[in-house]
């Protein structure tokens, strides 16, 4: 590798970590933002680049209460194998969810809670403070009304009705 190629590679590197660090930190929806604040630090990057940076760090636009902004897809909440658990595990377990206030319960069977809590936890949800898990329920507790009424409906997407 001539050396040239060696300091572009680590400059790369460098700089697909620093898009790491402001995706972060900024709540960035857009690839100007994105080459503005690399541009800021230094790195001199075309649209493109950061078009193919994007594609290579698997970033994905997320819903938050501010709007959309880029999150790394290789999150938990993001993990194709950790959301398939959580689906497999939740259809497997999950009777019903409801909720009051900001409280979400989520009734399951008999000895199954724990599983079903355990995977609601590994989504890492937006709002949520915290769950607590019996024999064949669980609560969540959410920091609105609002949160728990979105979390349940999010829930029942994978709620089997037999």
């Amino acid at each position: 590798m001539s050396r040239k190629s060696k300091e572009d590679s680590k400059s790369r590197a460098e700089r697909l970590q620093a898009i790491l660090r402001l995706i972060r930190e900024h709540p960035i929806s857009r690839q100007e933002e994105l080459q503005t604040y690399l541009n800021e630090e230094g790195y001199n990057v075309t649209q493109a680049t950061i078009s193919r940076d994007i594609r290579e760090l698997c970033l994905v636009k997320a819903a938050t209460d501010d709007g959309y902004r880029y999150v790394s897809s290789h999150s938990d909440r993001y993990d194709p194998k950790v959301q398939e658990r959580f689906e497999t595990i939740f259809r497997e377990s999950v009777l019903q969810a409801d909720f009051a206030g900001h409280i979400v319960m989520v009734k399951c069977y008999a000895g199954m809670a724990n599983a079903a809590c355990q995977v609601f936890d590994s989504m890492q949800w937006k709002n949520v403070l915290g769950s607590l898990s019996g024999d064949d329920t669980f609560l969540v507790v959410a920091r609105s009304e609002r949160d728990a009424k979105n979390i349940c409906a999010e829930l029942e997407r994978y709620i089997v009705r037999k």
